[in-house]
């Protein structure tokens, strides 16, 4: 296990390709990809999302959608980290979790651990953070967490309420 790091009740990881269960089992359920855009089809389809799109980053960035597990039984509870989008030319935060995952507290610490790791170990300037306007839990994460808003925007065919953490070490 590749752990990233940590915060008092969640261990942060790198995904593996072994671990295309776990993401097609995250997004089953309807209430979690409600606002998503993106459901998986299958474990074949889970792979590919892992293959193509989560894995790389790692290696390109040193970053990525890291696995969440709960401490200390090592629960998988979902999602959460960063993806550079260089046609954006940005760093996303982002994060998903299973429904018994929601209402405690995990998203919101999950989100700002991760910002705090990009500013901190990863030095990076900017971040930032976007959920469907009718997303008002996600969009509290993202509040929580000291992010500005900055607009409305369409992203990825998608109505999107966007978000910015700016890293206050870097002038």
């Amino acid at each position: 296990m590749n752990v990233i790091f940590e915060t008092d009740r969640l261990l942060f990881r790198t995904f593996t390709i072994e671990d295309a269960p776990l993401v097609f089992e995250l997004n089953l359920d309807p209430d979690v990809i409600r606002y998503t855009g993106d459901p998986i089809k299958d474990i074949d389809h889970a792979r590919k999302v892992l293959e193509q799109t989560i894995l790389p980053q790692y290696a390109l960035y040193n970053h990525g959608r890291w696995a969440v597990h709960t401490k200390p039984g090592l629960e998988f509870i979902g999602w959460c980290g960063l993806k550079t989008r260089p046609e954006r030319n940005e760093i996303d935060l982002g994060y998903r979790f299973m429904k018994e995952a929601w209402g405690k507290g995990y998203a919101t610490e999950a989100a700002f651990a991760t910002i705090r790791y990009g500013f901190e170990k990863l030095g990076l300037k900017r971040i930032v953070g976007r959920a469907m306007p009718q997303n008002l839990a996600s969009l509290r994460v993202l509040e929580k967490c000291g992010m500005d808003y900055v607009g409305e925007e369409i992203v990825d065919d998608h109505p999107a309420r966007t978000y910015e953490a700016i890293n206050p070490f870097i002038p």
